[in-house]
């Protein structure tokens, strides 16, 4: 993802990331404590789930 959206190797600070994630599912979801969205892969990242 670092190199995708920012053009750069990973820099080992995963938290950018989490951020970002966390302010595109508070923009789309209705309830984010249930978000039919932005869904956590644990072990993995996240994914967008397509209904």
């Amino acid at each position: 993802m670092f190199d995708r959206v920012w053009g750069m190797e990973n820099v080992g600070n995963t938290a950018t990331v989490t951020v970002h994630i966390n302010r595109i599912g508070e923009k789309l979801e209705k309830d984010p404590s249930a978000p039919p969205f932005v869904e956590t892969v644990w072990g993995a990242g996240y994914r967008f789930r397509v209904k």
